[in-house]
This record gives C-alpha cells, sequence and structure tokens, in this order.
C-alpha cells in the first residue's frame, strides 16, 4: 500500500502535497497543530481524488503526540510509506542577540526535534530489517539553510541547516534498509506562514524583486519536488538536497 504521512498538511506547502499525493495513488494522513476545519478541508479534497484520507491532530515537537501520530495512521489506514516532515515555523523575526530563548527553544523543537521523532517513528514502520517493505521520507528544508538569513532568522535557518545535516547522516544509516531520504530546500511561497507566528508579510515581495523569475513560489510548485523524491522516479536519489528556490 502507498500511504503517505504529511505533517503540518492543513495549509500551505503541506497541504498542497497532500493533494498532490492523493492524486499520485496515496492514501493521505494529514497531520496537523489546531485548524481542524482547514485539515478536514485538505482529506475532502484527498477523498475527492478517490483515496482515503485521515487528519489526525498533534504537535510533532512533542514526542507522544508523534506516536499517536503513527498509531493513529497505523489503525485507520496503514503504515506509513512515505513521511514529509513538513511542519515548520519561522519564529519571529529577530537579531541574534534579542531572540527571546522561548522562541528558540519552539523553532528547534518543531523543526528539528520533530523532523527525528517522525523520522524514528517511521523507519521502525518501513525498515527492513524490522519487518517493513521499505520507504521515502522527505524534509521540507529552505534555502535559508544555505544563506542564513542574517538580521530576520538566523535561528529558523539554523534549524533548516540541521534538518539538511540529519538528511544526509539518516540517508547513509538506512540506506541498505530500503529507505530513501532526502530533503528539498524550498525558496520563499506564497503561503501563509508569512503572516502567522512572528513572520514578516512584506517578505514575499521583498524575495520576488530578488528572485531570477521575479516572482515567488506557488505551494504546488514545492510540492511537485517532494512527491517526485517520495517517488520512484528518483530512485537513486538519496542524502541530497533539491534546491527549489527560484535562483535565489
Amino acid at each position: 500500500m502507498k500511504i503517505a504521512l504529511i505533517t503540518g498538511a492543513s495549509r500551505g506547502i503541506g497541504a498542497a502535497t497532500a493533494v498532490l499525493a492523493a492524486k499520485a495513488g496515496y492514501d493521505v494522513c494529514v497531520n496537523y497543530l489546531s485548524n481542524h476545519d482547514r485539515a478536514d478541508q485538505v482529506v475532502a479534497a484527498c477523498q475527492a481524488l478517490g483515496v482515503r484520507a485521515i487528519a489526525v491532530a498533534g504537535d510533532v515537537g512533542v514526542e507522544s503526540d508523534v506516536e499517536t501520530l503513527f498509531k493513529t495512521c497505523d489503525a485507520q489506514l496503514g503504515p506509513v510509506s512515505f513521511l514529509v516532515n513538513n511542519a515548520g515555523i519561522i519564529g519571529q523575526a529577530s537579531r541574534v542577540e534579542t531572540l527571546p530563548s522561548t522562541v528558540l527553544h519552539q523553532t528547534f523543537s518543531v523543526n528539528v526535534f520533530g523532523a527525528f521523532y517522525c523520522a524514528q517513528a517511521a523507519v521502525k514502520r518501513m525498515s527492513t530489517t524490522n519487518g517493513g517493505s521499505g520507504g521515502t521520507i522527505v524534509n521540507v528544508s529552505s534555502i535559508a539553510a544555505t544563506n542564513g538569513s542574517a538580521g530576520e532568522y538566523v535561528h529558523y535557518a539554523a534549524s533548516k541547516a540541521a534538518l539538511d545535516g540529519f538528511t544526509i547522516g539518516l540517508a547513509r544509516e538506512v540506506g541498505v534498509e530500503g529507505i530513501r531520504v532526502n530533503s528539498v530546500q524550498a525558496g520563499t511561497a506564497d503561503t501563509e506562514v508569512h503572516t502567522l507566528g512572528g513572520g514578516n508579510p512584506e517578505r514575499p515581495a521583498m524575495v520576488a524583486r530578488t528572485s531570477a523569475l521575479g516572482r515567488v513560489a506557488r505551494a504546488e510548485e514545492i510540492a511537485e519536488a517532494i512527491i517526485w523524491l517520495g517517488s520512484e522516479k528518483s530512485s537513486y536519489a538519496t542524502g541530497a538536497a533539491l534546491r527549489v528556490g527560484g535562483g535565489l
């Protein structure tokens, strides 16, 4: 069975990835933090494409929530074969010396610890050494991992750089167990992340002026790269960071 579990999938890149996964024939587990109505809309869009889909609430930065998320997916859909670690937060815009410790902790809790917790649960189910049939993991990183986001989001950039390092290490650890692990270094997309939770609503327009393509990404454009890395079309790609950043 093809079963995709996508974290942070009630909006933005996560929601677009869920719908594209459904189009590709995956049953879909939509993880979300708090917006039940939006998650249900994504589930309905997936079901309209003829697949099974469920929504499961949970904070990926909380290990017990991740355990519940995967057990619910097991019970209602089956064991995951395609994990997308998409859930992430920017944290408030700040220079490093004025960054509140609470923001730093929360950013790493969701963006890094959450990816570890979900990957741990996925590997236990996918690994051929554990009786699994293999699978794919895609970590949604950012071009910030290589440009540093100085003066604004260094904490976010550092968390995404950690995610890319995690991608390489995990890929080498589980490759012979039938699991491929890659990341997508996403450029700025036209999503709500820039207007929620301390984001900078002016960032999309600012990025558009400096992008080689003269615009920011649509969520679906990032999602297409995620789905490709999860598919057999990318069967020899692992430990890779695919940059989808509009030339930034």
